[in-house]
């Protein structure tokens, strides 16, 4: 459980408070605990979310990755402001991220791509994410065709292909109460880089 109400600002490091969460999930076995929405703002400006997969918590960023023209791409890169939150329906928590996403550098990108299974990896040379296809039998296809390019040669990090990082302004930690009285502490990013601490009437 976090830590009471009392004791709150003696966690001056959010990152912390997070990682020791996301590892209760991970040792608790529970399915997709990396898994979080991401909402960003599409281009008429309405929100748009999908679910992405948390890959790494570094650098003071949470790095996803994506094909860079997909339609959650595209978004970013007319407006980087976002919001991912993870939810633990049976730990009782959620933790909500605002903050901004850039792209990774190359480098991080081709390191992560080299881990994956290879059909991720054809998988990402085949698919035109987020655009639209005549039929399954079309990518299906196209598997086939970059199959057979890369056949007993690696599988290249494709250049629309690589990863994203989310810098956070805000962190909001919510523990579930039976009486609905959930416990939400927030943190603000100051001007100074101190993190500031709250608490929210639920």
């Amino acid at each position: 459980m976090p830590p009471s109400n009392a004791s709150t600002n003696s966690i001056r490091d959010p990152f912390e408070w997070f990682d020791t969460w996301f590892k209760d999930g991970l040792n608790g076995g529970l399915a997709n605990a990396d898994a979080m929405t991401l909402c960003t703002i599409a281009l008429d400006g309405r929100p748009s979310a999908r679910i992405v997969l948390l890959k790494a918590v570094e650098d003071g960023k949470f790095c996803f990755f994506t094909n860079y023209e997909s339609r959650k791409a595209r978004e970013l890169a007319a407006n980087p402001f976002v919001t991912l939150i993870f939810f633990w329906p049976t730990l009782n928590r959620q933790i909500r991220v605002d903050g901004t996403a850039e792209k990774l550098l190359r480098e991080k990108s081709e390191a992560y791509f080299a881990t994956r299974p290879r059909g991720s990896q054809v998988g990402a040379w085949a698919s035109k994410q987020s655009r639209e296809i005549a039929s399954y039998a079309d990518l299906e296809s196209r598997v086939a065709e970059f199959e057979a390019k890369f056949k007993d040669a690696p599988v290249p990090c494709p250049p629309h292909w690589g990863g994203f990082g989310v810098t956070p302004t805000r962190i909001e930690f919510w523990t579930g109460q039976p009486s609905r009285l959930h416990e939400r502490v927030v943190y603000e990013k100051a001007s100074t880089g101190d993190w500031k601490t709250s608490l929210l009437s639920p």
